[in-house]
Order: structure tokens, then C-alpha cells, then sequence
């Protein structure tokens, strides 16, 4: 009989997690159902060498639930932020922060931390799939959003692939906002400076001094306008610092637009891929721990405060009884493998 992926309940502290396990261990995820979050990625590196920690995720229950540096959320509706946690949609005003009159910050939405719950799995030699499903997001429970829909998260884990899609359902009666990203920090090497980043992209979102975008075309800056932010060609991170959002981006033959991070020292890599949308970069310099030990390449649907952006409202609206999907994920790859 041929060993399967195994698919086993664990906790972080008092968190529930999901672990998953090739057949031969040559590859580990772990799941906190809080938020759908992936906690760690690991895969073998070489032949019969040891597990690789790829990712920088929450390392106990505390963080976790503190939510500092977003690693690893998924971000619907929103991805980054809101301007002044206000938005106009519909006719109508919003405001995602009642109340408060100092800090107005807001960003990645309500997913990362809901209450996600393990619908069904799927285990196999060559993979494990776990559909994740939560129903939190209701008009009564997120002030300023009083839209009703159904996240779903499917995970498929391969021996060297991680892939995602998250999938929203409008469940309401009333067209809804939405988009969705995903935050996760990846580490080859610590720190990051020595890596070589590549990115497809063909333009930068300029912003302001709080990080959202300048109105309408302004916004667009040509990378060649921007050399030391141009990637196109694989360069080394060295002391840059970016917190960005990258546009334009261009697909290979198959659709699949990929950012690649690359370890010259080891000749390993990472190639976080993505169907449309943007990718958010994030050095990490301003992190609670380990700072520029990882980076955060970020795939997302839109650009930050896109829910106040005219040019985004028609990829924005979600219909009563429609659904969207946004699939993205990472593979690694390492040199004799």
C-alpha cells in the first residue's frame, strides 16, 4: 500500500493548527486555523539533507494573536489599507473605525483573524488539499462593512510546492467590496541583503508619506523612471529598504506571474506566483522581531486604498450570489534538486 500525505490536529498553546507531512517528511506545513494562517513551511534541502524553514511566521500562540507584522495573513476584503479607515462605496459613506479620532490606521481587512474551520481534506501520495471555510464576516460583526460573505481557503501542499485560493461568496443581499491578498515573509538567508530579488514588473505605485497611493495617475511611476527600485533584472537586495507595491506585472506562457528570490550563495530559490494583480514588497525593517530577516512578497488583487479608488470599483464589486477566487502560492527549488 503507498504512504500518504498525512494530515494530522496539533495546538499552539491553546490555538488550534493543522499539520501536514509528506510521506517520507520531506516536506511539513503547519496551519493555524485562526485566520487560515500559515505558521511554517519546511522541505528538505538536497537529497537527504534536513528540513529548511522557508517562512517567518508567528512562533507561538502570543503572536499569533497580537497579529504584529501580519505574517502569513490572509487579507480580504481588503488588502493594506483604507485611507483614514473611510471609504465611499455604493452611495454610501463607511467608516471601519467608529469612534476613534487619533490612530485611523486600518489594514488587511478581517480574514487573518477569523475563526476558520477544517471542511474537508484530501490525501494522496503526491499531495494533501485542505478546504478552510468561515463565515464571520457579517454586517453586525466589522463596523463599517455591512456586506455578508463566505471565505473559503484551499490549501494544496506538493514536496515542493505550497499552493492557495481563497474564494468569496456574497451572501448578502447588496453588492459588496472586495479583494484579497496574502502576507507571508520568506527566508532563504539571514539577513535578507545578500538575495537576489526578481520582479516582473513594469511600474511602481507611488504613495505618500502614510503609504497610500496619489490620486489617479499619479500614482503610476514608470520603473525606468526608478532604477533603484527596478527589478526586472535579478539584482541584490543589499541595504534597500522597501515597503511597495509593484504594477504592470507580466505572466510567463501560462499565465502565471512569478517573483523569484534567490539565495547565489546555495543557488536555492523561491517563486511566489500569482494569477493578476499586484505584489507588495516588504523588507521587513520594521518589525517587532528579527528585522530584515525575511521579506514579504505579497500577492494582491489590488493596490492599497483601492476601496477608494474610482479605477478600481468595477474589479472590486461582488454581487449578491456571486463568488471570486485568487490563486497564488510558492514553489522552491534548489540547485541538484
Amino acid at each position: 500500500m503507498t504512504a500518504e500525505y498525512r494530515i494530522a490536529e496539533d495546538r499552539l498553546g491553546g490555538e488550534p493548527t493543522l499539520a501536514v507531512s509528506a510521506p517520507d517528511d520531506s516536506a511539513r506545513v503547519v496551519l493555524a486555523l485562526r485566520g487560515a494562517t500559515l505558521l511554517s513551511w519546511q522541505v528538505r534541502h538536497g537529497a537527504a539533507g534536513p528540513l529548511k524553514e522557508l517562512t517567518d511566521g508567528y512562533r507561538d500562540e502570543k503572536e499569533l494573536l497580537s497579529q504584529d507584522g501580519v505574517r502569513a495573513g490572509l487579507l480580504a476584503p481588503f488588502p493594506n489599507r483604507v485611507a483614514d479607515g473611510r471609504y465611499h462605496y455604493d452611495g454610501h459613506d463607511h467608516d471601519l473605525l467608529p469612534g476613534h479620532h487619533e490612530d485611523r490606521t486600518i489594514y488587511h481587512g478581517f480574514a487573518r483573524e477569523a475563526p476558520f474551520e477544517l471542511v474537508h481534506t484530501t490525501a494522496t501520495a503526491d499531495s494533501a488539499r485542505l478546504l478552510l471555510r468561515t463565515t464571520s464576516v457579517r454586517p453586525e460583526r466589522h463596523p463599517g462593512y455591512p456586506f455578508a460573505l463566505d471565505l473559503e481557503v484551499e490549501f494544496t501542499v506538493t514536496a515542493r510546492e505550497l499552493s492557495i485560493e481563497i474564494r468569496a461568496a456574497n451572501v448578502g443581499d447588496t453588492t459588496a467590496p472586495y479583494a484579497a491578498g496574502w502576507h507571508p515573509y520568506f527566508t532563504l538567508s539571514r539577513p535578507i541583503d545578500d538575495l537576489a530579488l526578481h520582479i516582473p514588473a513594469h511600474t511602481l505605485i507611488r504613495t505618500d508619506a502614510s503609504l497610500i497611493p496619489l490620486p489617479g495617475e499619479d500614482a503610476l511611476l514608470p520603473l525606468d523612471d526608478c532604477p533603484d527600485m527596478d527589478f526586472r533584472v535579478p539584482k541584490r537586495l543589499g541595504d534597500a529598504v522597501i515597503d511597495a507595491c509593484y504594477a504592470d506585472l507580466t505572466p510567463g506562457a501560462d499565465g502565471r506571474i512569478e517573483t523569484v528570490l534567490t539565495d547565489p550563495a546555495t543557488g536555492e530559490e523561491l517563486r511566489v506566483w500569482q494569477y493578476g494583480g499586484y505584489m507588495h514588497v516588504f523588507t521587513g525593517d520594521t518589525l517587532a522581531r528579527d528585522r530584515r530577516a525575511s521579506i514579504a512578497l505579497e500577492p494582491v488583487e489590488t493596490m492599497t486604498n483601492a476601496f477608494n479608488r474610482p479605477e478600481h470599483v468595477a474589479a472590486l464589486d461582488l454581487e449578491p450570489g456571486r463568488r471570486r477566487e485568487f490563486s497564488f502560492g510558492v514553489g522552491y527549488a534548489a540547485s541538484g534538486s
